[in-house]
């Protein structure tokens, strides 16, 4: 793997260049790979060349010195040509490296959509069509297969085509970790105007309180960011907005993203307490002091610990710790130590996410800065996790992916029997409308027919403050659905 340094691919048609990118870059993590269009100039020595040319008469691919050209029927349906592609640009990169990747030739987040269709037929037959359609591990179809019968069952009883749910973005942080992309800004850039941002916020709130008129709201999910950069006051008043636009009388989950242990006081514990705050999280990523050092999570393991037993002491009953695997440096024996540590805790929710280095995080563009630290997720590592989550009672309940994955592995969502975040599945299966509020919100409508529409909120906090007006015009549509 590491003799390559340079990848070019060469498209024809551009509308699969996110396809045959995502599955390139999978096979190749951490190589630098461009794409171009044919006749263009490639400014350095490629060490591997891909090239895909589409016509109406046939598909041409090549990879190195491999090449397939397949008979193409004029005017065939896009998906049958992107699955003709897939196919076997998957097998060329599989016989220049030699081995699989766990999920195949599958290049979207959302496996679990994929076999949710499949369980028209019975379980073994769905796990046998991801693996011979797609090259889906066993493994991981039979998880596919497991997590979209688990999600069936806890959607059955919601009527998900008459509900809504919430989502409120607070866009600040204690500081921001160097794996993170996410639009988040550092408090103390921030802290004199939070309260013009809640004000903003709240004008929002109160605007689109009738969008989806005749739907009930479901969920309410406040994440971020690190909603407890806010004051206790500050969270009240939020919390008591919530309250005062929206009806809360049918909601089924409402949670709070405490995340960053050193946001968390007992203070703000005892506001989310005194408001119908059903499910927090504690989200330590990793309980190796080393690490956390590294990545720039400015708390301790003990901090950790401490905000986890004051939740408890105070009744919070449904607790959620976010973890990540492939951080720098982390092996087998960092995995083993945090999972004995987690175990200890004993909360009732644990998310395990494979690291995902977007272009926007720190680590990704400083990489040469961390060549000399590993970045490793292996089957040995994501099956520790799994039997830790086990021990604990818990079962898988949702999974997503995302693009530049360490292994090319997931993220999966491990829950006790009732615990299962019901606002995780909804986003992720896409099955019921979601109102977003704040900066970087994004609201989806989810239309009877299976069509799916999004309205952006912008992601700078300055530019959602000056244009909040025009945020909530956006949403005018929403009164009338």
């Amino acid at each position: 793997m590491n003799q390559y340094s340079r990848i070019a691919i060469v498209i024809s048609d551009r509308s699969y260049e996110y396809d045959i990118y995502t599955l390139v870059i999978a096979f190749f993590q951490g190589v630098s790979t461009q794409v171009f269009d044919p006749g263009a100039d490639i400014p350095f020595l490629a060490d591997l060349t891909v090239k895909v040319q589409i016509s109406d008469e046939s598909i041409y691919i090549s990879a190195g010195s491999l090449e397939r050209h397949i008979a193409s029927s004029a005017g065939a349906e896009r998906s049958t040509v992107k699955n003709i592609l897939k196919r076997n640009l998957y097998e060329m990169l599989r016989d220049i490296c030699g081995r699989d990747l766990p999920w195949g030739n599958l290049t979207g987040i959302r496996p679990v959509k994929l076999a949710m269709s499949a369980l028209e037929e019975d379980e073994e037959s769905a796990a046998k069509k991801m693996t011979e359609r797609y090259y889906v591990s066993p493994a991981k179809a039979e998880l596919s297969v497991r997590i979209a019968g688990r999600e069936r069952s806890i959607l059955s009883g919601i009527d998900t085509d008459n509900g809504y749910s919430l989502y409120i973005g607070i866009p600040f942080c204690p500081s921001i970790c160097l794996y993170c992309s996410f639009s988040s800004s550092p408090l103390s850039l921030w802290e004199s105007r939070v309260d013009e941002y809640l004000d903003a916020l709240i004008l929002e709130m109160r605007a689109c309180r009738y969008s989806f008129p005749g739907k009930t709201l479901h969920t309410v999910y406040i994440g971020g960011g690190t909603p407890t950069t806010l004051s206790p006051s500050q969270m009240d008043r939020l919390l008591g907005a919530v309250e005062e636009n929206y009806d809360l009388s049918h909601v089924m989950e409402y949670t709070v993203e405490a995340g960053r242990p050193d946001s968390i006081t007992a203070g703000k514990l005892r506001v989310l307490r005194n408001h119908p705050v059903t499910r927090i999280s504690v989200n330590p990523q990793t309980m190796n002091q080393k690490t956390l050092d590294l990545i720039g999570r400015r708390h301790t393991v003990d901090d950790t610990v401490r905000a986890y037993e004051q939740a408890r002491s105070l009744g919070f009953d449904n607790i959620n710790m976010d973890l990540i695997v492939g951080l720098p440096g982390e092996g087998p024996d960092e995995i083993e130590h945090t999972m004995q540590c987690i175990e200890e805790l004993d909360p009732d929710d644990v998310t395990v996410h494979a690291l995902a280095l977007k272009r926007a995080a720190r680590l990704a563009l400083h990489m040469d800065e961390y060549e000399k630290i590993s970045f490793r997720a292996s089957d040995m590592i994501m099956e520790r996790c799994q039997e830790g989550c086990s021990r604990l009672g818990m079962t898988p309940y949702y999974l997503y992916r995302q693009k530049n994955m360490a292994g090319n592995f997931e993220n999966v969502g491990y829950a006790k029997s009732g615990k299962a975040g019901l606002y995780n599945i909804l986003i992720m299966e896409e099955v019921e409308c979601i109102l977003a509020l704040g900066a970087s919100g994004s609201t989806k409508i989810v239309y009877d027919d299976g069509r799916i529409e999004r309205i952006e909120n912008v992601k700078d906090i300055r530019n959602y403050l000056e244009r909040i007006d025009e945020m909530i015009r956006r949403k005018d549509v929403l009164a009338r659905i």
